[in-house]
């Protein structure tokens, strides 16, 4: 089974991801938004796919608080990670902001919040995960 890291901090997305990923989508699925956490999830190698929101109110690397756009960069940037497919979400963007977000942070797909369409959401992860 297909393993999705979710790296959000609201308590409310948190559950409607866990519930979209798991119940539709079949995945295992981890949560997080620390980044220690987060990369050892990384290296244990197990990681198929990561849906990453945009703010993160409580990531930190060497104690600077760090956005989603930043994170994944950071991951893109690993040469061992580089490969896992990111896809970033966000409720605060227009297209031009879509375009230099995924510029910025090298993630494959970025999309607006909230999700409407359970199944596209779903039949989008699924692709990347072909």
């Amino acid at each position: 089974m297909p393993k999705i890291l979710i790296v959000e901090d609201d308590p409310f997305n948190i559950e409607l991801f866990d519930l979209i990923l798991k119940r539709l989508g079949k995945f295992d699925t981890v949560v997080t938004d620390n980044f220690e956490k987060i990369f050892e999830e990384l290296r244990s190698g197990s990681v198929d796919l990561i849906v990453m929101d945009v703010s993160l109110d409580n990531t930190y690397f060497n104690r600077k608080k760090i956005d989603g756009i930043v994170l994944s960069r950071m991951i893109k940037e690993d040469e061992q990670f580089k490969n896992i497919p990111i896809i970033i979400v966000t409720a605060y963007a227009g297209d031009d902001d879509i375009s230099r977000i995924l510029k910025e942070s090298r993630a494959e797909q970025c999309i607006k919040k909230p999700i409407i369409n359970y199944h596209e959401f779903i039949e989008l992860i699924k692709g990347y995960l072909r």
